[in-house]
C-alpha cells in the first residue's frame, strides 16, 4: 500500500470565531505518494488544482522534510478531492496538512501530530482550519504567548445536527480578506470577543440556546456580503425558521447551520434556494482526524 494521507475538510469562524475556531467536516482529501525521479501529481476531484511541482501538497511535504532534517525528496502524488475549492470549505488546508503529514512520515514520524499543526498553520498563516484538520472534531486555536500556536478540542453534543449549502460560485479567500476593515472599533472588539466565549459555552454545557448570541458576528461576516448574493436574507430565514446558529463557513459562499433532527428537512429546503440548482446542500456529521498509513518506497 503506497503512503496515504487523508485529511477532512473543515469550516472556519463559526460566525465571531475569526481565525480561531474551526470544525472537521466529512469530507475528505486523500492523497497516495510514492517515489519518484521528479515531483509530479495527478488529482481526482471537482474544480482544478494546480499539478506542477509547487501545488500545495508537494509545498506541505517539502516543508515537513526542511522542518525534521531530512534531505531533499523527490515524489509522485495521486490526489483525491471530495472538498469543493474556493467554498470556505478547507480546501487549502486540507493539502498542506495532507504534504505535511506525508513529509513527516517519510522522515520517520520527527514532528509528530503537534509538529504537523505547528508546520501547516504556520504555512498557511492562521490555525482555524488546520487545527480541525490535523486533529478532527472542533478545535479553538490561538497564537502562543511565546511562538507559535496553542490548541484545544471541544466536544460536541449528541443529537446536534450539521448542514452546509455549498453554492457553485467560488470565492476566494484573498478577496474575502481584501473587503474587510484593516481596523474595528472597541466595541466591535468587546462583541466580538464575548460572543465566541459562548461557543465552547454551548459545546461542553451541550445547550443550544448560547448558540443565538455564540454564531453571530459583526467582524466579517456584513463586510462580505457583497461578495455573497443571498446569503444574509438566507441566514435571516434559517434563523427565523428555528436554526440554532447559521454562518459563514470560511471566506464562503458556504452556509453553515447547526440545528436538531426534525429541522433539518426546512433547513435543506432554504439551502437549496441559496445554493440554486448547480449548488448543493450536505448534510454532514463532524470529521475525524488526519491520518497516515502505508509504506514509503
Amino acid at each position: 500500500m503506497p503512503l496515504t494521507a487523508t485529511v477532512s475538510a473543515s469550516s472556519a469562524n463559526l460566525g465571531p470565531g475569526f481565525d480561531a475556531l474551526g470544525m472537521a467536516v466529512d469530507l475528505t482529501c486523500t492523497v497516495h505518494a510514492t517515489p519518484s525521479p521528479i515531483d509530479v501529481a495527478t488529482y481526482h476531484g471537482a474544480g482544478g488544482l494546480t499539478l506542477d511541482a509547487d501545488n500545495l501538497v508537494h509545498q506541505g511535504f517539502r516543508r515537513a522534510l526542511e522542518a525534521a532534517g531530512h534531505s531533499a525528496t523527490t515524489v509522485a502524488l495521486d490526489i483525491h478531492n471530495d472538498i469543493p475549492l474556493a467554498r470556505g470549505l478547507g480546501s487549502s488546508s486540507a493539502a498542506l496538512v495532507a504534504g505535511v503529514l506525508l513529509g513527516d512520515a517519510v522522515s520517520g514520524g520527527t514532528l509528530g501530530r503537534e509538529g504537523v499543526l505547528q508546520l501547516a498553520a504556520d504555512l498557511e498563516g492562521h490555525p482555524d482550519n488546520v487545527a480541525p484538520a490535523v486533529y478532527g472534531g472542533v478545535t479553538l486555536s490561538a497564537a502562543s504567548v511565546d511562538a507559535g500556536w496553542v490548541t484545544t478540542q471541544l466536544p460536541w453534543p449528541e443529537g446536534w445536527r450539521i448542514a452546509f449549502g455549498v453554492p457553485a460560485h467560488e470565492v476566494s479567500t484573498r478577496d474575502a480578506r481584501a473587503v474587510l476593515a484593516p481596523q474595528v472599533t472597541r466595541a466591535d472588539a468587546i462583541l466580538t470577543a464575548s460572543r465566541l466565549a459562548f461557543w465552547p459555552v454551548a459545546l461542553l454545557t451541550g445547550d443550544p440556546a448560547y448558540l443565538s448570541v455564540a454564531s453571530r458576528d459583526v467582524l466579517h461576516e456584513p463586510q462580505r456580503h457583497p461578495l455573497l448574493p443571498g446569503f444574509a436574507e438566507t441566514q435571516r430565514d434559517l434563523l427565523e425558521a428555528g436554526a440554532w446558529a447559521a454562518f459563514l463557513s470560511g471566506a464562503g459562499p458556504t452556509l453553515g447551520v447547526v440545528c436538531d433532527e426534525g429541522l433539518l428537512p426546512t433547513v435543506r429546503s432554504i439551502l437549496t434556494d441559496y445554493t440554486g440548482a448547480e449548488g448543493s446542500v450536505l448534510m454532514s456529521s463532524i470529521g475525524g482526524a488526519a491520518t497516515v498509513q502505508g509504506t514509503w518506497g
